[in-house]
């Protein structure tokens, strides 16, 4: 007798990897291809379908209707919104296939707004906002809240994904007290409070 898979998955998912961490929970209409490497306690809402060559990692929410191409990566505790658009290809033509995937990133507790749009080759930062809606057409910093089309920096958020407020010219502050610092990769943690939630 085989031994029972560790995650969850609808009668109606086509899952055709093998490597799916414990906890995942796969909806219907989701088809993953062979090659996919995902995390841990994932939940891939109805409707997906994720291309070879992908990584995610663990927490990862991917709400309904989204594909996610070749190239791509995705870190922990990432959300991704309904109908988030991936690309993986600059300048693409029919019939002409794509021999190297044009790599994306989306790096630990970033969060992207349903029907936003991200251009091969990006990094989106860690915990980085991205409204919905937003064309993301470069790099975003870390902990960066970018909206629009183009999607713009628009201020720093925290790791909840509030609005932070400046304190010096180098130095953000949350609701809660805790202290980030600015870095050209983006903020920074600089000082954290204790037990103030």
């Amino acid at each position: 007798m085989g031994q029972l898979a560790s995650y969850f998955k609808h009668p109606h998912a086509l899952v055709e990897t093998e490597s799916i961490g414990e906890g995942t929970r796969i909806w219907a209409f989701v088809h993953i291809l062979n090659g996919v490497n995902i995390g841990e306690n994932c939940n891939i809402c109805d409707h997906c379908f994720i291309e070879s060559q992908v990584s995610i990692g663990n927490n990862v929410t991917i709400k309904s209707g989204i594909y996610i191409w070749a190239g791509t990566t995705i870190e922990d505790d990432v959300f991704l919104g309904p109908n988030v658009v991936f690309t993986n290809d600059i300048r693409p033509r029919s019939k002409q296939f794509l021999q190297n995937p044009v790599p994306t990133l989306v790096q630990k507790g970033a969060s992207i707004g349903a029907n936003s749009t991200i251009l091969a080759g990006i990094t989106i930062g860690k915990y980085a906002m991205c409204g919905i809606g937003s064309v993301v057409t470069r790099d975003v910093k870390n902990y960066a809240l970018v909206f629009g089309n183009p999607a713009r920096q628009q201020g720093w958020v925290n790791e909840r994904g509030e609005k932070l407020q400046q304190r010096t010219a180098s130095l953000w502050e949350s609701t809660n007290g805790d202290i980030y610092k600015e870095t050209s990769e983006g903020l920074k943690p600089h000082k954290k409070q204790k037990n103030k939630f």
